[in-house]
Parts: structure tokens; sequence; C-alpha cells
């Protein structure tokens, strides 16, 4: 016994400065590319969010297979995380060459062409994660041709866009020609019989990575079913992202900025556990928040819509119609906020609004009730309702006025 722990113990440790050293090589290419950025003038809010998001799953990824190195989940963070940083690197260092600083250094043409383990980032996030998410296993060898699926996406994605004559255009160039292997005639054969078929196994790898995260999702129980919550509510909040974009571009960016690091985030949170149970109030308050938002908003705009028919089309509203509006608004949020908790606490947190309204009831009877008995079993039954300890006791303080030696 005592051999095989320490060679369990070797191996983790080896597992561990595995991912450590994976992350350094992440780190060291995020550096990199900050650097490339300064050079080549990206100092804008627009050239880091991805940089963000790549540190988050380089350490995060490195910090779950450090502890946790049976775990794949772990190890596929990393694997994002390295993915990214070669596309982005890849790509800053073929700017400078090619545009900047043009023949300065070596490998431009070549370093343009390296942003193909992007697809193997997509195919991870897509297909892979919530397939293995959190235990790291297949639910069972049912739901190997999702894999399958993916990895042949990541095959045909890297052939056919590695095999293009021509690739995309840099800011300030024309079309580069591809440095390994230039077959112009060959375009269409690409065109038809890899790109569809890769987007038709991404497809599919979606299609089952979902489904298998209901699966899992209505079979867990306890602490997996935390570990899911933590997964899907950062899943969710992504799509939202790209709404906003459309809706208000200039809130785009720190949107994204904010929210795709949370992924890894939220799974790291998930895998180690740490503040598990707390997913149940974000989400709650994420709904709740979310719901008067867009109650404030529909205000809002009917607002400026009784304003333009007031003071009319290209003018000023009157200063009475702002202030009323804001007072409008002042009044509305907290009965709006009361009545959007109740609604939610009804349809999604079903226990907590029982057990209010079990509170309520029992304070209303406790204004009427003056048996001291009746009232001490009312109290323990509603303590057990609400709250469902395991054991539950009332001690009671003997009145002042009572002499010494009794007591109730």
């Amino acid at each position: 016994m005592g051999l095989l722990s320490r060679q369990a113990t070797a191996r983790a440790g080896t597992a561990a400065r595995v991912a450590w050293s994976l992350c350094a090589v992440a780190i060291v290419g995020i550096c990199g590319v900050v650097l490339l950025n300064v050079l080549n003038g990206s100092t804008g809010l627009g050239s880091w969010p991805q940089l963000g998001t790549t540190l988050a799953f380089s350490v995060v990824g490195a910090l779950v297979a450090s502890r946790q190195p049976r775990n794949r989940v772990g190890w596929l963070l990393l694997a994002v995380g390295l993915c990214l940083t070669a596309t982005v690197a890849s790509q800053s260092y073929a700017r400078y060459v090619l545009v900047i600083a043009p023949g300065s250094l070596p490998g431009g043409t070549y370093a343009s062409f390296l942003f193909l383990p992007y697809f193997g980032a997509v195919a991870i996030l897509a297909c892979f994660l919530p397939l293995y998410f959190p235990t790291g296993r297949l639910l069972s060898p049912r739901w190997r041709p999702v894999a399958w699926s993916g990895a042949a996406f990541v095959v045909l994605a890297v052939a056919g866009n590695g095999l293009q004559p021509d690739i995309e255009p840099l800011p300030g160039l024309r079309p580069i020609h591809n440095p390994l292997v230039y077959l112009p005639t060959a375009k269409p054969l690409f065109d038809l019989f890899i790109g569809p078929p890769a987007g038709l196994c991404l497809l599919v790898g979606i299609g089952g990575a979902v489904a298998a995260l209901v699966v899992r999702f209505r079979r867990a129980r306890g602490i997996e079913r935390q570990q899911l919550k933590w997964f899907t509510y950062a899943a969710a909040l992504v799509p939202w992202t790209f709404i906003v974009y459309e809706v208000a571009p200039g809130v785009f960016q720190l949107l994204i900025t904010v929210m795709l690091p949370f992924v890894p985030i939220s799974v790291g949170i998930a895998i180690l556990r740490y503040r598990l149970y707390e997913i149940d109030r974000i989400i709650n308050r994420t709904l709740v928040y979310g719901l008067l938002t867009a109650v404030l908003g529909l205000c809002y705009a009917a607002g400026s819509l009784v304003s333009v028919l007031v003071a009319g089309a290209g003018s000023d509203p009157p200063s009475w119609l702002v202030a009323a509006a804001t007072l409008a608004a002042a009044a509305v949020f907290r009965p709006a906020r009361r009545r959007i908790q109740n609604v939610v606490d009804r349809r999604f947190n079903r226990r907590r609004y029982d057990a209010a309204k079990t509170i309520e009831t029992f304070s209303v009877r406790l204004r009427e009730e003056l048996d001291l008995d009746s009232l001490s079993a009312e109290l323990l039954a509603v303590v057990d309702q609400t709250m469902q300890p395991t054991t539950a006791s009332l001690w009671l303080r003997p009145s002042a006025r009572q002499p010494r030696g009794t007591g109730t």
C-alpha cells in the first residue's frame, strides 16, 4: 500500500508540473502578444478581450489539472488556452512582420496560416467540454459518436482551411498565397467536399453535447447538480453578449471582456467546489435584475414616445416631462422589483417562496395566539417546515416576575 501511495503521489506531482509548464507557455505567449500589440498600435480595448480569455482558460485549466489530474476538464481548459494563444500570437506576429515592419523578421507568411488551432478551441468549447463536464468522463459509451463528430470537425476544418490557396488578407495587404500547398484549381473541391461535412460534424457535435448536458442535469443530484448550474449559467450568458452587439455595439467589447473569462472561472468554481451553492442566489439575482432592466427599459421607451408626441420630433422635451419620467421610474422601481422577485421565486425557487408564505402566515397567527403551548408548537412546526433542521428545540427564558426555582 505504501508503494502504491508513493507512485500515485509521484504521478500527481508529474501531472501538476506538466499542467503548470503548459500554463507558463501560454503566459509567455500572451506576454509576447501584448508586446506585439503595442508595436502594432493595437492599444484599444478591442485587442485585449481575447487575451483575458486566454489567460483565464490557461490559469484555471492548470489549477484544475494540477489538483484533479484524472479529470479531463482541466486538460481541456488548458488546451483551449494554448490554442487561443497560438492563434492570437500568430496573427499578431504576421501583422507586425507583413504590415508594420515588412521583412524585419522571418516567417511572417507562415505565421499568417497558423490560425488553425482556433478550430480546436471551437470544438473543445462547443463539443468536448459540455460532453465531459463535470466528471471528466462520458455518460456512457453510447456518447462516443458525439466526441468523434467533434474530432472529425477539427480534422476537416484544419484540412480545408490549411489547404486553401489563399487566405483573407490582413489589413493593408493583398490576399496571401498559401506557402505550404498552393493549389488554386482545387479550391472548388475544398469548398464542396470539406466545408459542408465540417459544418455538419460541428452541428452534430454541438447538438449531442447539449443533449448530453441535459441528460446529465436531469440525472444529477446534490453537488453535481450545482456544478452543472455553474457551467450552464456561464454558457448561457455568452450568446447574450452577441445579442447586445446588435442593440448597443459600444457595450459589446466590455461585456465580451467579462463574459468569456467567466466560462473557465465558473468551471473552476464548479470543479474545485469553491462557494458552490452560491449559484442559486446568483441565478435568482440575474433573473430579477434582468427582467427589471427590461421593464424599466420599456418604461423609458414609452416615456421617449410620449416626449416626442408632446414636444414634437426633433425638439427637446420640456423639463417638467423629464422630471416626471424620472419620478415615475423611481416610483416603479421598488414595486416592480418586489413583484418580479415573487414571480421568480414562485417559478424557480419554490422552496423559498413557500417558506416566505409560511412565515407570513405564522406572523398573522402570532398576533392572535395567546396560548404559550400552542404558540411553541406552531413555532417549531414553522422552523421544521422552512429550514428543515435535523432536530429543533425551543427554550423560553423564565419571566422576571416568576419566583426562583420555577421555570417554563
